[in-house]
């Protein structure tokens, strides 16, 4: 979504690369560009005023001028300041004290109240919570029944004791207040530590859906009001984001859309204007596609610095763990990597989501957007096939797969030859590097850093070390036999003196086969 605004900021900053003191019409320069991109944004003009106000401010003060890099430290003015209009920190849910946390969504139809009630079930799920979802939406063609569904795919229950309207031409009868009050009694009686209460939405805002949304909150005394708001809309953000909040006094907002192509404005204008925290972000259409809003996390997005955090996340919550201990305890006794652990390693990756949105992630990746836009996502299972297509021998022993069995091989996994001569090749450089890693020679080719292939330290002429055995129980005997060696010297070399001799206690000269009578020049 941000990938407009991220661009501007990013060609913004180049023009100030190398410069060794910034004058006062280089800030008002990039102050300048940065308001037209934000503009550009759909970012709202108060906003944008002060935004740029106080980076025009903090530019010409002393922080800069007496920086050693100015350029960097305008980049990291604006980061603090992006961090700030984003909502300044981390802002999460509010567990009652008595259970249940009842949780109130609110918003215009369509911003996708009904999709986020089941993906905000399945992350509390998730968390260690017992959550309930309410539909209390009766007006909107079908509701209760997405609600249903939504509930079904997240493993939560549903209560929904009025099957509201099926189509658009049908009148509503239920009473959603009533829904929404019985909804929380469930709760309570069915021991749920958490009730979220999916309410109805309008096409615009009107007296009626106000009126409806109070009389929601009165009736529940809800613990959070979570503001749904579509981060496609642009700068009618800032009116629907004031009128919500006259009539309900939301307490925390909910960007839904921001895996879109529009440019964004709402996510940085809503926080801003209103004083209240974005909290959540909906990132796709999928239960999983659901996270914790950080605004320093954002910001660093935006400026393209990357999201490592987030990434290191999704990371530990879908790594296997025993699988993670495996690989160590093969790359630490230097065993070959094998096709079966390059499939094992893949699928990990895939646990842990798309992997345009992990590659988007890493720092600079806007400069290979192009690239990463246009990959594939179903190379993996092409990948896959390949590997799986192979007989188990021949995953261990990649080296025995002739042109016949490439050929049965791509006809297996329905590709071309080239696909698997391809695949072939790249894991055998993988295998290198993970092999000359192992040994502790680093990494293969980079020259002048220590341990690294490009440069050695014995020479051209310099002896080999002996490769240990990929066989655990063969590489365990050959450390022992070494082991026995290096004790047996020790033994025949005793310490302490120029020759070797320690002392003349127990020495017997016979021992070393003279020259008969060579004896009498080693007395005293």
């Amino acid at each position: 979504m941000f990938n407009s605004l991220s661009d501007r900021l990013t060609a913004t900053f180049k023009n100030l690369r190398g410069k060794g003191r910034l004058s006062e019409a280089d800030v008002d320069a990039t102050v300048r560009e940065i308001r037209r991109a934000l503009l550009d944004a759909d970012v709202a003009v108060p906003v944008v005023r002060a935004f740029t106000g106080k980076i025009r401010e903090r530019a010409l003060g002393a922080e800069v001028n007496a920086a050693l890099n100015p350029g960097q430290q305008i980049v990291k003015i604006v980061n603090e300041e992006l961090v700030a209009i984003l909502g300044g920190e981390t802002r999460r849910i509010r567990l009652a004290k008595n259970p249940p946390t009842v949780i109130m969504l609110a918003g215009l139809q369509g911003a996708g109240k009904t999709t986020l009630a089941g993906k905000l079930s399945k992350w509390l799920k998730g968390q260690g919570h017992s959550p309930l979802l309410v539909a209390a939406d009766l007006q909107r063609p079908n509701a209760v029944k997405q609600l249903q569904v939504n509930g079904e795919r997240a493993g939560v229950p549903v209560f929904a004791p009025h099957p509201g309207v099926s189509s658009e031409f049908e009148a509503a009868t239920g009473d959603p207040v009533a829904v929404a009050r019985a909804g929380v009694a469930e709760a309570r009686a069915k021991l749920h530590d958490v009730v979220i209460v999916d309410t109805a939405g309008r096409l615009g805002i009107d007296e009626e859906l106000m009126r409806q949304a109070a009389d929601i909150r009165a009736a529940i005394v809800p613990d959070e009001v979570l503001f749904v708001i579509d981060a496609m809309i642009g700068q009618d953000a800032v009116t629907t984001a004031h009128a919500f909040d006259e009539g309900v006094n939301f307490t925390g907002v909910v960007l839904t859309k921001l895996d879109g192509d529009a440019r964004g404005g709402a996510a940085l204008s809503v926080a801003s204007v209103t004083g209240k925290p974005v909290m959540f972000a909906s990132t796709g259409e999928g239960l999983d596609d659901f996270e914790i809003f950080h605004p320093d996390r954002m910001a660093s997005r935006i400026l393209d610095l990357g999201d490592v955090l987030t990434l290191i996340e999704q990371a530990e919550k879908n790594w296997d763990k025993d699988e993670a201990a495996r690989m160590a305890k093969k790359f630490a006794d230097q065993e070959d990597f094998t096709l079966d652990d390059f499939l094992s390693q893949m699928q990990q990756i895939r646990n842990m989501g798309s992997m345009k949105k992990m590659l988007m992630m890493m720092p600079g990746a806007a400069g290979i957007r192009q690239q990463l836009e246009n990959f594939d996502e179903r190379e993996i299972d092409r990948v896959e096939a390949i590997v799986r297509s192979m007989t188990p021998h021949e995953r261990v022993a990649p080296k025995m797969i002739n042109g016949s069995r490439r050929a049965r091989i791509a006809k297996g996994s329905g590709v071309h030859v080239s696909e698997v001569n391809g695949l072939l090749e790249r894991f055998g450089q993988a295998q290198k590097m993970m092999k000359k890693m192992a040994q502790g020679g680093g990494m293969p080719g980079v020259s002048g850093m220590p341990g690294s292939g490009g440069a050695r330290k014995g020479g051209k002429n310099a002896p080999k070390k002996k490769a240990r055995s990929g066989n655990p129980a063969k590489a365990a005997q050959e450390l022992r036999e070494a082991e026995e060696r290096r004790a047996s010297g020790a033994k025949a070399l005793p310490t302490g003196a120029a020759f070797g001799q320690q002392d003349e206690q127990g020495f017997d000269p016979s021992a070393l086969n003279l020259p008969k009578g060579f004896d009498r020049f080693l007395g005293k």
